[in-house]
């Protein structure tokens, strides 16, 4: 606890509020962000009937502009709020982390498009979780690192496969992996 933490039993609270839900089992969700939580939604998320509608509202999800069928643009807009900013926060502390399977996820974005994408795209999903914890009230499952890659690996494969059928190869053709 820190100093300016509030001198109550902020976690027992929020477990009464939401039901038994415990939001503090998200990595990086800190009380600081529980209480940001609080403040500005408070626990009854039913006002976003999806998530994309809570991310939207957030100002997480992208603001595609099309014309004429061609995307112009799609960064995320620049308003923020409150729950925004604290849950950027998060999404950084969980870039930091080790061991942890939104660490993986933030690691490939931030490798793709750099650090300050991977905060948003993390923060756009944890508010996912959040959003699905708080309404469909069920508990946050923690997959483990190797469940991760392997789903990973299974995607990878899956777009090989795919690659290989439109591409019209043959099976004699791929006698690469046998040399």
């Amino acid at each position: 606890m820190n100093k300016n933490d509030p001198k109550i039993g902020l976690e027992k609270f929020a477990l009464k509020m939401t039901g038994g839900i415990d939001l503090m089992q998200i990595p990086a969700f800190g009380r600081n962000t529980l209480l940001v939580l609080m403040s500005e939604v408070g626990f009854d998320l039913s006002k976003f009937p999806t998530s994309k509608n809570f991310t939207a509202w957030l100002s997480l999800s992208p603001n595609n502009k099309i014309s004429g069928g061609k995307i112009l643009s799609s960064r995320t807009p620049k308003r923020k709020n409150r729950l925004t900013e604290a849950l950027q926060h998060a999404a950084n502390v969980i870039g930091n982390m080790k061991d942890n399977p939104l660490t993986d996820f933030f690691h490939r974005i931030a490798y793709k498009k750099g650090r300050m994408h991977a905060i948003t795209a993390t923060a756009r999903k944890l508010a996912v979780i959040i959003w699905n914890m708080l309404t469909k009230k069920q508990q946050f499952s923690y997959i483990t690192n190797t469940e991760y890659k392997e789903q990973i690996r299974q995607t990878k494969i899956r777009k090989a496969q795919k690659l290989i059928k439109t591409a019209g190869i043959s099976l004699d053709e791929l006698n690469f992996a046998n040399t």
